[in-house]
């Protein structure tokens, strides 16, 4: 996991350890999950989660913590995008006022 300070607030970069590093392809579609981006501090499940309640922005990538953000009700299943059988979703969270 990574964490990044923006104007727009925190954005957080997480993947889970077995696609780290690596790029996947399915026609037009690449998902690259790059040790720059991804590259930070390996976390648990419930560590990860309280970061991403946090974030501004979120990218998210891998079975296990999609599922967990899925099941923590951060994003929604439908808007999952699956390359290659790896699963990414993107968090944005916008504030009025």
């Amino acid at each position: 996991m990574k964490v990044y300070e923006t104007s727009y607030g925190l954005l957080v970069s997480i993947c889970d350890k077995e696609v780290f590093g690596k790029e996947f392809r399915e026609g037009e579609v690449v998902l690259k999950v790059s040790e720059p981006f991804y590259g930070g501090d390996e976390v648990p499940i419930e560590t990860a989660l309280e970061y991403l309640r946090n974030a501004s922005i979120a990218n998210i990538v891998g079975k296990n913590i999609v599922n967990a953000a899925i099941e923590a009700g951060l994003i929604h299943k439908d808007a999952v995008l699956t390359v290659k059988g790896v699963p990414h979703a993107q968090l944005v969270r916008i504030e009025y006022g």
